[in-house]
């Protein structure tokens, strides 16, 4: 399997402008996977920030377990400002605004101290397709960014100006090189790397392996599959499905697309891939 890799050169001039807005804002919010928070964690951005407030917020909690739960906690319990949304819920918008509010609380103490009325900025980041621009528009409360299912939807910078704060939406921006592939691999399950630049066949192999392993019972339900090798559970999908070409050979590329599609649509229900061990050496 080819390493995975992918800094385009609109990544590097995304980095630059974030650093060039970050004095520009009062607070950052981290946009994470809520099923792949180690794996969604980018150290850059985080050196970034530098002293600014830092809330993170695990997104799409809807597609996760419980074991997301549990790796929340670890995270908090190091001291760090994190919550866990489904940006998709309008519900959620009273919790994100409680706790963004909560990270500059301190700083609009000592402005209106002052006789004060500041209007916040944030800039709100992550890695490509943890869904910034969906919870942009959920704070906004309406359609103000472009949202997609696919990673770099977003190439610019924009600014939306909602009642009583600004926002700034960023692109998805990964980090130079993956130093840890499995992580790397996880970003590629849920969307997060463009498909267009990845072997299909080497992350749908990845996924069903580590699939059988966490989650076994899933594919039993959806395929039909009990055991084997990755090669076995794709073939065993493909009949399945009727993937079938002519003289009997196997449509291995629609059972590889049919198989990371049901796990993006929250068809194979609802699966955790990261565990506290791959929390280990992060630094939020």
């Amino acid at each position: 399997m080819k390493n995975i890799q992918w800094f385009p050169g609109h990544m590097t001039a995304a980095m630059r402008m974030m650093e060039q807005n970050t004095a520009l804002v009062d607070g950052v919010v981290f946009v994470l996977d809520a099923r792949c928070p180690a794996a969604s964690f980018n150290p850059k951005l985080k050196k970034m920030a530098g002293a600014k407030p830092v809330l993170y917020v695990m997104n799409k909690c809807d597609l996760a377990d419980e074991r997301a739960d549990v790796l929340l906690k670890r995270i908090k319990d190091s001291g760090v400002n994190i919550i866990k949304i489904n940006s998709l819920n309008s519900g959620s918008r009273r919790d994100i605004l409680g706790a963004i509010e909560k990270i500059v609380a301190e700083k609009r103490e000592r402005a209106l101290n002052k006789g004060q009325t500041k209007v916040f900025r944030y800039m709100i980041s992550g890695v490509p397709n943890t869904g910034k621009s969906t919870l942009i528009n959920l704070l906004a409360g309406s359609r103000r960014a472009d949202t997609g299912d696919k990673a770099g939807v977003t190439r610019g910078k924009q600014w939306i100006r909602t009642e009583g704060f600004e926002l700034l939406d960023t692109p998805g921006t990964m980090p130079p090189a993956f130093e840890n592939q499995k992580l790397a691999l996880r970003l590629a399950y849920v969307g997060s790397i463009n498909d267009d630049i990845l072997d299909i066949d080497d992350i749908a192999l990845a996924l069903l392996r580590e699939l059988s392993e966490k989650y076994p019972s899933r594919l039993a339900e959806r395929y039909g599959i009990s055991q084997g090798t990755p090669l076995d559970m794709l073939e065993t999908v493909c009949k399945r499905r009727g993937f079938m070409l002519r003289g009997g050979e196997y449509d291995y590329e629609r059972g590889e697309r049919a198989v990371i599609d049901d796990l993006r649509k929250g068809k194979l229900g609802r699966i955790t891939f990261d565990r506290i061990e791959d929390l280990e050496n992060l630094r939020f």
